[in-house]
């Protein structure tokens, strides 16, 4: 090719495929259940807990049951240790909050989860509960 057939401005090329949309961006119940469920099993399994079971549903707070919103439901250990994701908004990047307990009770409290994160990704949701779980002493490595 010469000099003299190459443009100075030629524009890419066309027909690049646009890049898809962030797994995040992903409808709620969607994002939960196709990518933030099967995430954190895998990285449960990784910590040795491999009958942990994983729901979402839209239920009554524990605490003052007459609010309900969307929680990720997890137990092990035949629902000796147990957690919820709490969504108020429907939405993963809205408030979060974060309970856990044994032996099948309540919990007595719920605490805010992930409040200053200004940028939500899957990893950070799965690391921030492995983080509370590891917190109570129950992954493999403590």
């Amino acid at each position: 090719m010469t000099e003299e057939n190459v443009k100075p401005d030629a524009k890419p090329v066309e027909g690049k495929k646009a890049k898809p949309p962030a797994v995040e961006d992903k409808p709620f119940t969607e994002f939960i259940e196709q990518h933030f469920t099967p995430a954190l099993k895998e990285a449960l399994a990784s910590q040795g807990i491999k009958d942990v079971e994983l729901t979402l549903a839209k239920e009554n707070l524990p605490i003052g049951g007459t609010e309900q919103c969307w929680q990720v439901k997890g137990n092990w250990q035949q629902g000796k240790r147990q957690f919820n994701l709490y969504f108020p908004d429907e939405d993963i990047k809205g408030k979060k909050a974060f309970s856990y307990g044994t032996n099948g009770a309540k919990p007595s409290t719920i605490e805010s989860f992930m409040i200053d994160e200004k940028k939500v990704t899957l990893d950070l949701m799965v690391l921030y509960t492995l983080q509370r779980l590891n917190g109570q002493k129950w992954l493999l490595r403590n």
